[in-house]
């Protein structure tokens, strides 16, 4: 098993892995559309197709690798999971369809040579073994022409791949160019203009208003909305105040029961029979607590066989007392070789046992524990409470409940979201799993309530009504957003007038304080300071200082206008990165250029190979799942 474990590290284990889990490696292809194809594919690649059983397994295979990494089952967008998977799919089908058409294949050899290398299938004498090779395809259901038939795809397609993305050329020259950037640094003084300092002074006409309304039509659209009703529901919101003996002693068996303890103690009992059992055992008792043996009273009082033998009955064993098992082991739990119980009631009579030996584990004492299991009792008790109420709720809604009456039945606080947005949502239900339900066709139509949605630790339930759907707003209606954005640009370019005549009269750094209104000393800032907007950081290092002065810049901003001066620009020295350092950030840097290279490369395949998508089948297995 080691060997085969550390197979599955080699290359054609990971091969065989990329190939049996997931054929994800390559993503970035538009589609194009058509209805008449195969039911069992979702899309025709070329001559090749892509099955819908493949897309199904690697659309499972991705989620359950993303929802690995999330806590939050609701953030997945299952819309761009399901688009991702697909286009993986087909860009991987279209550099294997390229790189049969180029040639690029593998010989059974060269297969044959790689796989005798490996050490999982050698043996103790270090020869390959056929043996240890046949089990390997028997544990997987293959057979060796189709793990050769993978195997060659694979090696393939990384040719192809590598002969794309390999070629990538970026000089060390220009990487150390590159980190030089990086490493520059000046002194930096900043004054900002705010452009709501300035919207008092715009003025607006309604032919500024029509002309931007008649050149931006198309994209001055309103949002798709709803109002949405919802329900939200989590354990934290059940509350358990008392939990009962009886589910105490449950969370105490399970306790025991995951700790895989042995019950080795050896016991022996008396036992009292008849109309007198109990004054007898009381008898008993009251001359074992003065001293007296129990051998000696077992054999000469217990009404049991075992009395003969000094009362013994070997190991415990619950099940030999029936439904007595609970009443006895409570009296027995916590005692040591040589304590006694009290007389117990049982379906027998009255029974007196002890303890006689115990080789097996120590189990500490529900009552040492009583704390602890009372929260786990209560925890339990909640996740049940819960359980079941989601299941209510689940029903109720199937059964085309209002979640008004569902609220109110299942005593659950309603609450309302006004204009629920399906784009730019920022409300407290924005995750996209409650926007995908919201926004379904079918629940729309029939302003129905979901099925319950995993929230974060909780399940919401929604309903919409009133759906707006998304539509080009009025000249009207997109008054105020066009006003708006307006009389910021007008503003902005005043802001930008002001900060150009202030950053013309500054020279020198004396100038600086010579001006009416105050500079931001920010001290030596590099390119990856965080105290500049993405657009000042650009402006800031964009030009050089001259010698003993400074370079004032203005330029429009997020904010509105900024001056930055700055002295002459300095490369940090001690930061210098090593040769192997410089080495590995130009790999990274090729490696990027060539998956760009490979993208232009899918783009050319497009128009090689025709690709069509089945929407419907698509439709289909996204509904399914």
């Amino acid at each position: 098993m080691d060997k085969l474990r550390d197979f599955l590290k080699s290359w054609p284990g990971r091969i065989l892995l990329i190939l049996c889990l997931s054929p994800l490696a390559l993503l970035g292809i538009e589609s194009y559309f058509q209805g008449n194809v195969d039911p069992n594919q979702v899309a025709q690649v070329g001559e090749a197709s892509v099955g819908l059983s493949e897309y199904q397994n690697a659309v499972n295979n991705r989620r359950s690798e993303i929802l690995d990494q999330i806590d939050d089952a609701s953030l997945l967008n299952e819309d761009v999971l399901h688009e991702q998977v697909l286009k993986g799919l087909i860009d991987r089908t279209l550099l294997e369809q390229q790189a049969g058409k180029l040639g690029m294949t593998v010989s059974d050899e060269t297969i044959n040579r790689l796989l005798r290398q490996e050490e999982a299938f050698k043996d103790e004498n270090g020869e390959f073994s056929n043996a240890q090779f046949s089990n390997f395809l028997r544990q997987r259901g293959m057979n060796k022409n189709q793990l050769f038939a993978e195997f060659r795809n694979q090696l393939s397609l990384d040719q192809l791949n590598a002969s794309i993305v390999g070629t990538a050329i970026y000089p060390m020259q220009a990487v150390n160019q590159l980190i030089d950037l990086q490493l520059e640094s000046r002194d930096i003084w900043l004054h900002r203009f705010d452009w709501q300092d300035y919207q008092q002074q715009v003025k607006l006409s309604e032919n500024d208003i029509q002309a931007y309304y008649d050149a931006n039509k198309e994209t001055l659209k309103s949002d798709a909305m709803v109002d949405l009703a919802y329900i939200q529901l989590s354990p934290a919101m059940i509350k358990v105040d008392t939990v009962t003996e009886e589910e105490l002693q449950q969370q105490y068996e399970s306790y025991k029961q995951g700790l895989a303890v042995v019950d080795e103690r050896k016991i022996s009992q008396i036992l009292l029979t008849g109309d007198d059992a109990k004054a007898r055992a009381s008898d008993v008792k009251a001359r074992l607590d003065k001293g007296e043996s129990f051998v000696t009273l077992a054999k000469s009082e217990s009404d049991d066989p075992s009395g003969a033998s000094g009362g013994d009955i070997g190991l415990f064993n619950a099940s030999v007392f029936g439904n007595d098992a609970a009443t006895v082991e409570s009296a027995l739990q916590g005692l040591s070789v040589g304590d006694v119980t009290p007389p117990i009631k049982t379906s027998f009579g009255y029974q007196i046992f002890t303890v006689t030996e115990d080789n097996g584990s120590k189990i500490p004492s529900l009552e040492s524990m009583r704390d602890e299991l009372t929260i786990k009792a209560k925890e339990y008790k909640r996740q049940s409470i819960y359980a079941d109420k989601v299941t209510a709720i689940n029903d109720l809604a199937a059964d085309g409940f209002s979640i008004e009456d569902i609220a109110q039945q299942e005593n659950v606080a309603l609450k309302n979201i006004k204009d629920y947005r399906k784009e730019n949502n920022t409300s407290v239900l924005s995750q996209p799993a409650v926007i995908k339900q919201a926004f379904d066709e079918f629940t729309i139509q029939d302003q129905a309530v979901t099925a319950g949605i995993e929230v974060g630790n909780g399940t919401a339930w929604v309903q919409p009504s009133n759906y707006r759907p998304t539509q080009t707003l009025t000249l009207a209606a997109a008054t105020p957003i066009i006003t708006q954005k307006l009389r910021q640009q007008k503003a902005s370019a005043m802001a930008l007038e002001d900060a150009k005549q202030l950053a013309a009269g500054i020279k020198t750094v004396a100038d600086i304080k010579k001006q009416a209104v105050g500079f931001q000393a920010l001290g030596q800032l590099n390119r990856q300071t965080t105290l500049l907007t993405d657009k000042e950081r650009s402006l800031a290092f964009s030009q050089q200082a001259p010698k003993d002065g400074v370079v004032a810049l203005a330029s429009e901003t997020e904010i509105g206008a900024s001056v930055i001066v700055g002295n002459r620009i300095e490369t940090e020295q001690q930061s210098q990165l090593s040769d192997t350092e410089k080495a590995q950030t130009a790999q990274i840097i090729r490696d990027n250029l060539g998956q760009d290279q490979l993208q232009d490369y899918l783009d050319y395949l497009r128009l090689v190979y025709k690709v069509e998508i089945n929407e419907a089948n698509i439709a289909g297995a996204q509904q399914s799942q």
